[in-house]
């Protein structure tokens, strides 16, 4: 690993640390608290989104805030208590003050029987109802007794509020990064994609030079995307390619989900550059389940958008539980996986069409300094690069179109045309954003 890549992982991983004490939920200060803390990177601007607000089929919920919960037994001895870890607590509980027997208090206590020394991660929102959730094997301990039990949150009306980063480029195009901002204390499944989001568009900011505009949004899931699609619906025409990030910091291999287009140029681009990085990788279909893809996905709008993770959700065990921690993500797969956006977006920004200007028989690249003047048994891959490139640039193809087809990873393609270029044999025919002309 590079000083710079080491730097990054550092990096990374501090940000994780400080936005893990955080109790995140869909609405409350839990967000707002977070993105404020993102906002000392990136310039964001924070948007509230009023409870009641019709956004397509659904409806912003009330805001949801929690002080304090716990269970206490008859002797005065707290046995769960939100103040060690906010996963104690179903998310979105609702307010409750009581005493309860053993019996009756079972029903609202969660625990994984197969790893007991794991608190789970549990919701409530869109159905009234409070709870607890605690290792099972403290739940086995629990004494047939009468417990007090104390919920203190508020669900008022408030707002959703998600944080949003805009950096102009000189196309009106834009590229969409997305991720949920929306889960207490889970490393993996939250902060990863967190992190990467906002040191990848600190890097973006820092380019004196952009082609394409660039959209961060920091949401929280499933009904943050679609409030954000609702409100900008007339805007989303000028999203050209777009993922979502989660997941990004276990040891399992990247793993890229294509668009329900299949076949997007986010997807080919992804895909490409997973073959070529020389590491273990899997790509996945597009299906209608996972994060906010599939509310990018979905037919009205049917947006190129992917997703980029390791572990999928639900097949680790550590997902929604409080073994995704700290200790679950590691800082150099963090950075890796923020140079691997940061080569897809070298890819999408440098997608042109040219044609070729000396298109009948190969030109002599020798006398212009671009090939080498002794023969031997085989081209490097450098020459044939150029060669490909001169032979497919008929306005056509897109250098990504000939990276694919030649089997040579795209900035090695790129950095060929770019000679070419200088030397007189290739002309601009299509940006990265225009539609190539029919022949």
């Amino acid at each position: 690993m590079s000083a710079a890549t080491q730097q990054f992982a550092s990096e990374l991983y501090a940000l994780t640390e400080q936005l893990y004490p955080i109790c995140r939920s869909i609405t409350g200060e839990g967000v707002r608290q977070t993105l404020r803390h993102i906002a000392k990177y990136i310039p964001l601007k924070i948007h509230e989104v009023p409870t009641g607000t019709r956004v397509f089929d659904w409806e912003v919920p009330k805001e949801w805030n929690i002080r304090s919960a716990f269970i206490r037994d008859s002797r005065g001895r707290i046995v769960v208590d939100f103040k060690d870890h906010n996963l104690h607590v179903v998310n979105y509980s609702v307010p409750f003050r009581g005493r309860l027997k053993l019996e009756e208090l079972r029903p609202h206590l969660h625990s994984i029987p197969e790893h007991p020394d794991w608190i789970p991660y549990r919701t409530t929102y869109y159905r009234p109802d409070w709870g607890f959730c605690l290792p099972h094997r403290l739940l086995e301990q629990l004494a047939e007794d009468e417990y007090e039990v104390v919920v203190d949150t508020s669900l008022e009306n408030g707002s959703l509020t998600y944080g949003e980063c805009f950096l102009p480029g000189a196309s009106a195009s834009e590229v969409l990064f997305s991720c949920h901002v929306c889960h207490p204390s889970l490393a993996n499944d939250n902060l990863s994609g967190i992190a990467v989001a906002t040191f990848l568009a600190q890097q973006l900011g820092r380019r004196p030079a952009r082609y394409y505009s660039y959209r961060f949004l920091f949401l929280p899931g499933t009904i943050g995307s679609i409030a954000w699609l609702s409100l900008n619906r007339d805007h989303v025409r000028f999203i050209r390619h777009g993922l979502v990030l989660t997941c990004l910091g276990d040891s399992a291999p990247l793993t890229y989900k294509r668009s329900r287009r299949g076949n997007a140029e986010i997807d080919r681009a992804a895909t490409h550059l997973m073959t070529h990085r020389g590491l273990a990788h899997r790509v996945r279909e597009f299906t209608p389940y996972g994060y906010d893809e599939r509310q990018y996905c979905s037919p009205g709008f049917n947006l190129p958008v992917g997703c980029l993770m390791r572990s999928v959700h639900g097949e680790f065990p550590e997902y929604h539980t409080s073994a995704d921690n700290l200790q679950f993500i590691h800082a150099e797969q963090l950075a890796d996986a923020l140079q691997f956006c940061l080569d897809l977006v070298h890819v999408l920004e440098h997608n042109a069409a040219y044609r070729n200007t000396q298109p009948y028989g190969e030109p002599q690249l020798g006398k212009r300094g671009l090939y080498r003047s002794t023969g031997g048994p085989r081209i490097d891959e450098e020459n044939l690069a150029l060669l490909w490139v001169l032979n497919l640039s008929d306005g056509e193809h897109r250098l990504l179109d000939i990276a694919g087809r030649a089997g040579i990873p795209f900035h090695v393609i790129h950095q060929a045309a770019e000679k070419l270029r200088a030397a007189g044999l290739l002309e601009l025919v299509a940006l990265p954003d225009q539609a190539l002309e029919p022949a």
